[in-house]
């Protein structure tokens, strides 16, 4: 079992073990509490589960014996633009965790920046363009189509802003934009939360994923615009608490 997979789960558990160490002084790709350790691990455990999940089914098993019978046409029709979007995908969710610590991004700065062409270039390109066709033949008529489509575009835009604003060295507008950006890669594990929890819920398949279309990754987005806005307010809180007149205004 000493592959790819094995190493990347090392270099996972290394991060996370670092993290527990570092994380009260250097926070979330800098951002103090924007995502406690218990959220992170939550975040890495449930990105490699659906990653190898992917990897599993799409790669050992008949092409759509997992999903819905309608969709099963559609896949068999397209099966290289499946494929593509699935396994690279799963490698833009498996590495982009990692790629959040900042212990790793200190003591490995020469891996980090290639396992981030590898996030941008395979998994996020290559991903997000198969995405992108395969939005145009998705399940549950127009509604999931423009779901799936704006998904996989943003998913483009946010990698294409992330990896320009690198290039042009601009690290806190790069570290906003992969923000973004893997939170639009989430949706593949939202997309996964949601799914059963219609089914729980007693939903029909055909009404339930036109909504997951967009619940999937538009959730993700908000919350973390949301995270920048709170670590905005506590960097500037104690500034504006010093400011002259400051104590006069708040009397």
């Amino acid at each position: 079992m000493d592959g790819p997979w094995f190493r990347l789960k090392s270099i996972c558990r290394s991060s996370l073990h670092e993290l527990r160490r570092t994380h009260a002084k250097r926070g979330f790709f800098g951002f103090n509490d924007a995502m406690p350790l218990v959220g992170f691990t939550a975040l890495v455990i449930l990105s490699l589960g659906v990653a190898g999940y992917a990897v599993g089914v799409y790669g050992f098993l008949p092409l759509g014996v997992a999903l819905h019978p309608d969709m099963r046409a559609a896949f068999e029709a397209h099966r290289i633009g499946v494929y593509a979007h699935v396994f690279t995908s799963a490698v833009a969710l498996a590495l982009g965790p990692v790629q959040f610590s900042a212990r790793f991004r200190a003591a490995r700065p020469g891996l980090h920046r290639w396992l981030g062409r590898l996030y941008l270039g395979v998994g996020v390109l290559v991903g997000g363009v198969a995405g992108l066709f395969m939005a145009f033949h998705a399940f549950g008529g127009l509604a999931a189509r423009l779901g799936f489509g704006c998904l996989a575009a943003l998913w483009l835009y946010t990698g294409f802003r992330a990896y320009r604003a690198i290039r042009a060295r601009d690290i806190a507008a790069h570290r906003r934009w992969m923000v973004r950006n893997f939170a639009l890669t989430f949706a593949a594990v939202t997309l996964r939360l949601w799914m059963p929890a219609s089914m729980v819920l007693g939903i029909p398949f055909e009404n339930a994923y036109p909504v997951i279309a967009w619940l999937c990754w538009i959730p993700n987005l908000v919350l973390a615009e949301l995270a920048f806005n709170q670590a905005r307010n506590r960097a500037t809180r104690p500034t504006m608490a010093t400011e002259p007149g400051s104590a006069a205004q708040e009397r």
